[in-house]
């Protein structure tokens, strides 16, 4: 079931960081660098057209360079991969879901090749809340268990275990998972 309205505008409201001032512990970037301190909330979404590759077990899962890149205040980005750049017949339904402030009810997806399973690991916004919309026909996918690369570059996954963002080398932080980042 999604929220009320008011419920939506109370879960946003309580954000102290929303990118307009980095905050005293945040590491200051060298050149070439970006702070995910500077990212705004509302989380921005943007169209990236660096090489995105997902690959699980050596297998081509994905691969675009139509990528929407979400940036949201103390996360590394979450790329979402248009479903046509998608090998969808290794994806199966997850069931349950959540639900985010920014962008609506999310589907979880599990991957599935013969007897391995990579459960939960994409997640996708099939009708996400206004201001998300260029998601809407998009998914994402942990890094955790997959080699995951953009701009050629292989990606970490977001400290924490229930974030999505893939770190990449010009990103610095601390990053919302770390140990201590709760009450961010």
């Amino acid at each position: 079931m999604n929220p009320s309205a008011q419920a939506i505008s109370r879960a946003r409201s309580q954000w102290v960081w929303r990118g307009q001032a980095r905050p005293p512990f945040a590491d200051v970037p060298g050149p070439g660098q970006v702070s995910v301190w500077d990212f705004p909330r509302p989380p921005a979404l943007e169209a990236d057209a660096r090489e995105v590759v997902v690959h699980w077990n050596g297998v081509l899962l994905a691969r675009t360079r139509r990528a929407i890149r979400l940036l949201e205040t103390a996360h590394p980005p979450c790329f979402y991969l248009p479903w046509a750049d998608v090998d969808r017949s290794r994806l199966q339904p997850a069931g349950g879901g959540s639900f985010c402030e920014w962008k609506g009810p999310a589907h979880y997806w599990s991957l599935v090749r013969g007897e391995q399973r990579l459960e939960r690991i994409g997640w996708s916004y099939p009708e996400p809340l206004a201001g998300a919309e260029a998601i809407a026909d998009c998914v994402a996918f942990y890094a955790q268990g997959l080699d995951c690369s953009v701009g050629g570059e292989p990606v970490a996954p977001q400290p924490g275990g229930f974030y999505g963002g893939w770190v990449t080398p010009e990103l610095v932080g601390p990053f919302k998972g770390d140990p201590g980042s709760s009450g961010w």
